[in-house]
Formats: C-alpha cells, structure tokens, sequence
C-alpha cells in the first residue's frame, strides 16, 4: 500500500514538473532596443503588451539611439527598434534591417535645472553665461542634434560641460549636481524626481521637435509578434500611454 502511495505521489510530482517545464518552454521573449527616453512610458506599456499576450516576455535595450542603431546595423538581435528621430532610423533603414517604420510620438526641448535652481537660469541666453556649468547631449544623437537646432534658432553660442550619449546621462548630472542646466526633453523632467525643476523655453518654434518612428527589424525570429507590438505602440494601449506621459501626436 505505501508503495502505491509512494508511486502515486513520484507520478503527480514528475507530472507537475512536466507541465512547468512546458510552460516554460511556451514562453517567448521579444527584444526591443528603444531611446532611452522612452525608458519608463514603455516599460509601462510593456506590461499592459504581456497582459494581452500571455506566454510573452519584453525585454528592452534602453540607451541613446544611434548607439542602438549603430549596434543593430552591426547584428545585433532584436525584434523592434524604436529611435527618437527619423534620421537615426533612416541608418538602419538603409542598412537593410528595417524596411517601413511609423511614427508613433512627438517631444520637444525644456531646461533641466537642480532642484532650487541655484544658477537662476531664466532662459536660453543663461546657458551661455560662463558662470553656468551646462551639459548637453551629443550632436550625433537626436536630443543633441535638436539642442544644438534650437540653440542656433535663438543666436545663443553654449560651449558644454560634457556632451552625453543620452538624455539620461544629462538628467544624472543636472539631478546630481555637476552641472547648472542642460537641454532633456520635456517628457524627462519626471524621471527626475524632486531633484530636478524645469524652465520653459519661451520662443520655441513648433519645429523644434523630434519624431519618433518605431519598425519591426528583418532578421527577426518574432517577426508577428514584433508587428504587433508596433501596431500596440502606434495606436494600441502605447499609444494611451504616451498621451499620458506626455509625448505629443505624431
């Protein structure tokens, strides 16, 4: 009698573990390199995308985007790039890795100042003050070429601190104290917590924004999956999520 106990037991136990190994096994990753700007609405939005899709699992390359387009022109794998301009898409459209890609959002420029705003910046022209410690993103990548746009639009010459690869190594200066001001997007202020407050551009022209296109990438092995989480961003749940954060209509 204990040995059919027993035998029963060892049967539900190796059957249990069966069906977990299954399930896992069922389980599929989708791997999406994006603008790091886009860092905390997309997380968000990736869990609204795996709530609708079980057996799902996003996972994000988050940094400045001609890195990630550098990288994926290079072999990188990934399902899905999403840049924060046309023109850095365009590199990996020409390198044959995407074939269409669709704008999905808008952002524009604010100056990040340390909580308190110890400098007074006021406006644009206080970058240029010597007295300003600033930071900017790099040229190469969108938020630096658009800084540099909007700066030359305003006759405004800023010799930078640093010039980063990204927005986010922008806001760690500015939030940490190593520098009075720099260019982010609007959309990054939050992201900041209480260490950083926001200065509004006064004269800014409505073409001195960035566009973001997102396309699923050839060479992908969820290339369904990944149109679908395109379709998600550009007018799913994404697209509700992006309003809320802030980013305009493409």
């Amino acid at each position: 009698m204990r040995r059919a106990v027993l035998a029963i037991v060892l049967l539900a136990l190796a059957t249990t573990a069966a069906c977990s190994s299954s399930a896992e096994s069922d389980r599929r990753t989708l791997t999406v390199f994006a603008a790091a700007s886009l860092t905390d609405v997309f997380e968000e939005a990736a869990a609204d995308f795996e709530a609708e899709h079980r057996g799902i699992d996003v996972v994000f390359s988050f940094a400045g985007s001609s890195d990630l387009a550098q990288q994926i022109v290079e072999g990188a794998p990934a399902d899905v790039f999403a840049a924060a301009d046309e023109r850095t898409m365009s590199t990996v459209v020409d390198a044959g890795r995407a074939e269409r890609a669709r704008l999905f959002a808008t952002n524009r420029l604010i100056i990040a100042v340390p909580a308190g705003n110890p400098a007074g910046v006021t406006d644009l022209a206080d970058l240029a003050r010597p007295d300003v410690t600033t930071v900017l993103c790099a040229p190469q990548v969108p938020c630096g070429a658009l800084s540099l746009q909007v700066l030359e639009r305003a006759g405004v010459a800023v010799r930078p601190a640093s010039e980063e690869s990204s927005v986010s190594g922008v806001l760690t200066a500015v939030g940490e104290g190593q520098a009075d001001a720099g260019l982010v997007y609007v959309t990054d202020i939050e992201r900041g917590n209480d260490r950083i407050e926001a200065v509004e551009l006064a004269d800014a022209a409505p073409e001195d924004v960035v566009r973001y296109p997102i396309a699923a990438l050839h060479g992908s092995e969820q290339d369904e999956l990944a149109a679908e989480f395109v379709d998600f961003i550009v007018s799913g749940t994404g697209a509700e999520r992006l309003r809320a954060a802030g980013f305009g209509a493409p």
